[in-house]
């Protein structure tokens, strides 16, 4: 039996969808069935999951495996990490889930130095918004998550390091209107002009929301989720947004936006991010390493 199998499966029973999930892993849809049918074949051929119906259902022999696949697994995982102790050359995923700024502009440098100090890291990266990192780390699919907001979830339930501080900017083309006369601007000006702003789940826009209830009155018209595909937006229309300060630095030095300061309105403080981990979550050993590290 293959244990990968076995944590498919249980994350299919989580999404309850193969298209869903074959989005999230690198894996084809027809390769996840495959993974389902090799399961079931493993078992004599029982049926774990009923195809006659749109709405996905665990037949009874599938609710009883997917009760006792967590625990093979956990059995598994810990006897694995106990092997691993007794070799130090063992190859071992750490596997962060992140959004943009944490996932690109920050954690690279660190995890650039521990891999150059311990080459039996392999560091798999997957950049997400805030919320997906976070669901990601509770679904199992990630060790760690870098995020700029819990969103709704309880920071209780898990572990952090405050890695760093960012704050917003709004900005523009630089052949907007608005900065005719300068990057001071009223804000009854800038809600004349289209705004285009990052999807739901985005951290940006969850503390944007928050910290500026004034967003209210811009002219929403876009919702993307890339920065980059919002700086090009930005860069070639009239349309404003709304920007972390790092990126939107970036930016600005490479001439494709203009950043702006609104008129007696200080636009918002800066935002932590952070390093996460479930809380009671048990680590592998470089995992572990990692993080201590980090924390340190």
């Amino acid at each position: 039996m293959n244990i990968e199998y076995l944590r498919n499966f249980i994350k299919l029973t989580q999404y309850k969808s193969f298209s869903k999930l074959a989005k999230e892993l690198p894996i084809s849809q027809s390769t996840l069935s495959h993974q389902v049918s090799q399961l079931e074949k493993d078992f004599g051929g029982v049926v774990l999951i009923d195809r006659t119906t749109k709405k996905f259902e665990l037949t009874r022999a599938g609710i009883l495996l997917r009760k006792n696949a967590e625990q093979i697994i956990d059995l598994y995982d810990n006897c694995k990490l106990e092997i691993s102790k007794f070799q130090d050359q063992m190859i071992e995923d750490i596997v962060i889930s992140a959004s943009t700024i944490p996932g690109s502009h920050i954690l690279p440098k660190y995890i650039a130095d521990f891999r150059s100090k311990n080459l039996n890291a392999n560091f798999k990266i997957f950049i997400n918004n805030s919320k997906k990192s976070l669901e990601n780390l509770k679904n199992g699919m990630a060790n760690f998550a870098g995020i700029g907001s819990f969103m709704s979830y309880n920071e209780g339930d898990f572990d952090y390091i405050k890695i760093g501080e960012d704050e917003f900017k709004f900005i523009c083309s630089p052949n907007h209107d608005l900065i005719k006369e300068g990057n001071l601007v009223d804000f009854n000006e800038l809600i004349k002009y289209p705004f285009v702003w990052r999807e739901k789940g985005s951290g940006t826009r969850n503390t944007f929301e928050k910290q500026f209830p004034k967003y209210k009155k811009l002219t929403i018209e876009l919702e993307i989720n890339d920065n980059d595909s919002i700086i090009s937006t930005v860069s070639e229309s009239n349309y404003i947004s709304i920007m972390s300060e790092i990126m939107a630095d970036k930016a600005e030095s490479a001439g494709l936006i203009k950043s702006l300061k609104i008129k007696n309105y200080p636009l918002i403080a800066k935002r932590p991010l952070y390093f996460v981990k479930l809380k009671k979550k048990e680590l592998g050993k470089l995992q572990k390493k990692f993080w201590d590290e980090l924390k340190s």
